[in-house]
């Protein structure tokens, strides 16, 4: 049985554990995601949401368990992060960084899936397909008309959104997002969600992280609660929302 679930995941992770010096930080993880889904992961601080994203990545390795990813074909345990990115596993760490001297253009020019060494990147010149990529990428993420502006004279929202752009220009196949929306404005937030809800709606899955329970509900998506290492509960928002283990560890706080 198992295997067949794997077989038509994206991402598949299953009774994965993580112990820092004593600490269960995963204590059997399982979770499966669907080619083409977005998920949001909430739980409280210490849930186990941060060490999952870094056993997905290859940052942590885990000390026992299945990370399998594109139907069970690449077992994500036996490569290194960059190996992993180059697969298509593209991640947006909860800070912004973005190269705030160069341009919004330059910024997603520098991120697209290229050969990008010393001497290529000096004598290249961008072709018709690449300045096309630019322009979807920056129309997805709504900068196209701040494109010639310094990336520092952004928003702090901004700076997230072009981020996230700049994730797209890797090709990534499945994005995973750490709480996009922290220290943004409502207005902000609610743009988030639309932004992951187009890139979501391109074909691409999704993995968000967060704590901001209106934003979640704003995504409309499957929820998992994580506690403590594991699965505490998966659903709707309403559902995971109404279950009482959530409200007592989570949501009542």
């Amino acid at each position: 049985m198992t295997t067949d679930i794997a077989a038509n995941a994206q991402l598949y992770l299953d009774d994965v554990r993580v112990s820092f010096d004593g600490f269960k930080a995963l204590r059997g993880l399982s979770l499966t995601i669907e080619p083409g889904e977005m998920r949001a992961i909430i739980g409280p601080n210490g849930a186990g949401k941060t060490t999952m994203m870094d056993v997905i990545t290859g940052k942590t390795r885990p000390d026992s368990g299945e990370v399998l990813f594109e139907g069970g074909s690449v077992d994500l345990t036996r490569l290194d992060e960059a190996a992993i990115a180059e697969l298509g596993i593209g991640r947006k760490f909860q800070k912004p960084t973005v190269f705030e001297s160069h341009t919004v253009e330059d910024n997603v020019y520098l991120a697209l899936k290229a050969d990008r060494g010393p001497l290529a990147t000096l004598f290249h010149r961008l072709n018709a397909e690449e300045a096309r990529r630019i322009d979807e990428i920056l129309a997805t993420v709504k900068l196209g008309d701040r494109r010639h502006e310094l990336a520092a004279n952004l928003s702090h929202g901004q700076k997230q959104w072009l981020e996230i752009g700049m994730l797209l220009a890797q090709e990534p196949k499945l994005l995973l997002v750490d709480e996009p929306v922290a220290g943004m404005t409502d207005a902000e937030t609610m743009e988030t969600a639309a932004l992951l809800r187009r890139i979501h709606d391109s074909g691409k899955s999704v993995v968000v992280v967060e704590h901001d329970m209106a934003f979640v509900r704003e995504l409309g998506v499957k929820v998992t609660v994580l506690h403590e290492g594991g699965v505490l509960s998966e659903g709707s928002i309403d559902h995971v929302a109404a279950d009482p283990r959530v409200i007592e560890v989570y949501l009542g706080r």
